[in-house]
């Protein structure tokens, strides 16, 4: 059989679950639709202001918008975060202070925060080196969270809990939103003053609710990931308690400016765009996640999630077992990506990372992973991560490429 009949029998398959994704797509779509037309929503928004930013009505509004949409107090959305890792530095920067303690209970934090926190590097003002403590509770040997240990693992001192929803580079089941419910409860049993903050990466509109409507005190995430709806160029989002966003923000600018500051650069209309577009841009990735997940899994290679289970986040893993695979299945998704698709993606060291990388992410925005991407560190056990896609036809197609490249398992 070859790879396009493969996908042909996975389509067919997995028909009863496109069609259960459709139906969250609508409900999450007309959650965002209540909040335009609640915040009143006009063309006159995407007009943006120069200079320090003041009184910037759109980007006030979008604000409030994207508040609503994530059932949270308060938001700040804004082109001057870099990148995900930006946004979640300036909310841990936010709130903790000399003494602290930060306890993650996700196990090991993605690699791009390892040098925020101070695990790695030296030097650059990590969380570590200005006084912070850092502890956390390493996932059970099934990959699960340890809820015994959790049930005793809060302190007095512990200020803040780190809980991160996708599984980033580690072979792990990501959090539902259920699980992000459960663990809140216990951290607020033993210390209801500890904040409870959630890298919500990946994770936007999955399910019907986000980390905020379930007791989570503030979250933070990337523009060019889910809520971007894919167009977005730029930027991030802090989410949750008013005073917790207020404080994020004052990271982001200066104490005394906070969220009051802060050109957008004529990036309204593509933000208030990208919110509207994103409930189907994910769910367009869910598809073809789970497409990737039972093709792969056929072929005789472990995959995470496992095939027919609902989706946490926009990532699905294929363990492929050697670097060689690892490079080939890249080069087959670059190979069929709209931007450069003549480019050989290689292993190369990229920062933040502990691990060389091999990439494949021929993205009209430059490192967008809400659109169709495949990387992975080169280590054991040389998995891929595939995220994102703006339509699940287009990850069918890049797939035909990839089972080619890689054949079945060994």
């Amino acid at each position: 059989m070859n790879s396009y009949e493969q996908l042909q029998l996975a389509e067919q398959a997995l028909s009863p679950i496109f069609s259960g994704i459709d139906a969250q797509v609508k409900q999450n779509l007309q959650r965002v639709l209540s909040a335009f037309r609640h915040q009143r929503v006009g063309a006159h928004h995407f007009a943006s202001v120069s200079g320090y930013g003041h009184d910037d009505l759109g980007r006030q509004t979008l604000d409030r918008v994207f508040a609503e949409v994530m059932q949270a107090e308060a938001a700040a959305v804004r082109v001057q975060f870099v990148s995900g890792t930006h946004a979640i530095a300036c909310a841990l920067f936010g709130v903790l202070r000399p003494g602290d303690e930060m306890l993650a209970v996700a196990g090991a934090p993605y690699d791009t925060l390892e040098e925020a926190i101070g695990l790695r590097g030296s030097g650059q003002g990590s969380l570590i080196e200005f006084g912070i403590n850092y502890r956390q509770i390493d996932l059970t040997a099934a990959g699960t969270i340890d809820w015994q240990a959790l049930e005793t693992a809060v302190r007095d001192r512990t200020r803040l809990v780190s809980i991160q929803r996708s599984c980033g580079y580690s072979w792990r089941s990501s959090l539902s939103i259920a699980e992000i419910e459960k663990i809140v409860h216990i951290v607020k049993q033993q210390n209801p003053n500890t904040v409870c903050f959630v890298d919500n990466c990946y994770g936007e509109f999955i399910e019907d609710r986000e980390p905020t409507a379930v007791g989570a005190d503030l979250m933070a995430g990337s523009l060019i990931k889910n809520p971007g709806g894919t167009i977005v160029t730029a930027g991030g989002y802090v989410a949750g308690k008013e005073e917790f966003v207020e404080a994020a923000t004052c990271r982001l600018t200066a104490p005394g400016i906070g969220s009051a500051g802060g050109a957008t650069f004529d990036q309204h209309r593509l933000m208030f765009q990208g919110l509207f577009l994103a409930p189907q841009m994910v769910g367009e990735a869910m598809k073809g996640n789970h497409l990737t997940a039972y093709v792969f899994d056929k072929l005789g290679y472990s995959v995470n999630p496992a095939p027919l289970v609902p989706r946490r986040d926009t990532i699905q893993a294929v363990r492929l077992g050697s670097p060689q695979k690892l490079v080939a299945f890249c080069r087959a998704i670059q190979q069929n990506s709209p931007i450069g698709s003549y480019l050989d993606p290689v292993p190369a060291e990229m920062p933040g990372y502990e691990s060389e990388l091999v990439m494949a992410g021929g993205t009209f925005i430059d490192g967008s992973t809400s659109e169709f991407s495949a990387d992975g560190p080169l280590r054991e056990p040389y998995a891929i991560f595939c995220q994102g896609g703006t339509h699940w036809t287009h990850v069918a197609i890049a797939l035909e490429a990839a089972i080619e490249a890689v054949g079945a398992a060994n």
